[in-house]
């Protein structure tokens, strides 16, 4: 079988990538009383000059079998961690560039963050720096650069309830906040991080990690603009209303208006969203299309039962996301750049009358 590959970014840079150890030392983890900070590990990518050397791995052997165990899936753990990337690891920041714009990229609950690889690839070849972060000890395995492995602890004695999802999310928010700190600190964790902008970054995420922006973007007014893709969210947005730009986008048949619970969080959300928004559903998708694992899925022989593919279903993320952000990130957006995708997306249905 040939190694599955992520689509090409579709943006003119080259893409380099690094990883990058971050240690909140003002509190502790939230979810193990024993370890007294809270690690964490962050994937950039960002634009390089040219390619040079061996791509990118896409997952550590560790997290690749823990990813995998469990699953009860016909994979090999060498299958997972060796999946086609197309950025060049550790390679520098193209020269000259400065004021870039910076997204935070939150996965799903258990998944590691190289699930959201192909976005954050596309997002650099753009010219942006696209971040994101493991929500330790949440995602299946977390590989430190001293060789620890925190895996998944949240499973026995720990009841789904909504104090439970609320404190994922919120939790989350945390990380975020503390992430910008340290990008845009005095202390930067990354050469590339003294060219990044502070006043043009975005947040995006997966199902936990798309609901989080909500509470990440009320606790920290430097995320100027932010997405949830097919994620619940809780009853966070106060009276006054969060009035900075918002995107929901998510599966028709669970997130479209009358679908039941999960499309229920976004209506009531909806009225409290007071500036730019748009509610958008994707035809035949499901929940893992909107990530790496739909694609990687349909490459390996394991559909999820989407009737839309998982290429074409990243392919209409990657420029939903990043028509966005260029609207509310770059200083010469145009107002209607958005909208204009729909002609080429027919799968795209929008709900609801926007702002």
């Amino acid at each position: 079988m040939a190694l599955p590959t992520l689509p090409v970014p579709t943006g003119p840079h080259p893409v380099g990538t690094t990883s990058v150890y971050v240690e909140d030392v003002s509190r502790p983890d939230p979810w193990r009383a024993d370890v007294s900070t809270r690690e964490l590990m962050i994937s950039l990518w960002y634009p390089t000059a040219g390619p040079s050397g061996p791509r990118a791995r896409y997952l550590t052997q560790a997290e690749a079998t823990a990813v995998l165990a469990g699953q009860d899936l016909p994979l090999a753990a060498d299958t997972l961690s060796a999946v086609r990337t197309h950025a060049f690891p550790d390679a520098p920041l193209a020269p000259g560039l400065r004021d870039l714009p910076l997204v935070l990229l939150s996965p799903g609950f258990t998944r590691p963050r190289a699930t959201l690889t192909s976005i954050g690839e596309d997002l650099a070849s753009h010219g942006y720096v696209a971040v994101a972060i493991d929500h330790t000890y949440e995602t299946a395995a977390t590989a430190f650069p001293d060789g620890r492995v925190a895996t998944f602890a949240l499973g026995h004695g720990y009841a789904r309830t909504a104090d439970f999802w609320r404190k994922v999310k919120t939790g989350r928010a945390r990380d975020a906040s503390f992430v910008l700190d340290q990008l845009l600190g005095g202390n930067l964790p990354w050469p590339g991080a003294a060219a990044l902008s502070s006043d043009r970054i975005g947040m995006a995420g997966h199902s936990a990690g798309g609901a989080a922006t909500i509470p990440a973007m009320l606790a920290d007014e430097r995320i100027r603009a932010g997405c949830d893709v097919d994620g619940s969210t809780d009853a966070l947005i106060p009276d006054t209303g969060l009035d900075r730009p918002f995107l929901f986008l998510g599966r028709d048949g669970q997130y479209s208006p009358g679908d039941g619970p999960a499309a229920d969080t976004w209506a009531r959300d909806w009225p409290l969203l007071t500036g730019w928004k748009r509610w958008l559903v994707v035809a035949g998708a499901k929940h893992p299309s909107f990530t790496d694992l739909g694609l990687l899925a349909d490459q390996l022989g394991l559909p999820l039962g989407a009737a839309t593919s998982g290429l074409r279903t990243m392919t209409i993320i990657r420029a939903c996301l990043r028509a966005f952000f260029d609207q509310h990130l770059r200083r010469d957006a145009e107002p209607t750049a958005f909208d204009r995708l729909n002609a080429d997306h027919p799968e795209v249905r929008p709900c609801l009358p926007s702002s």
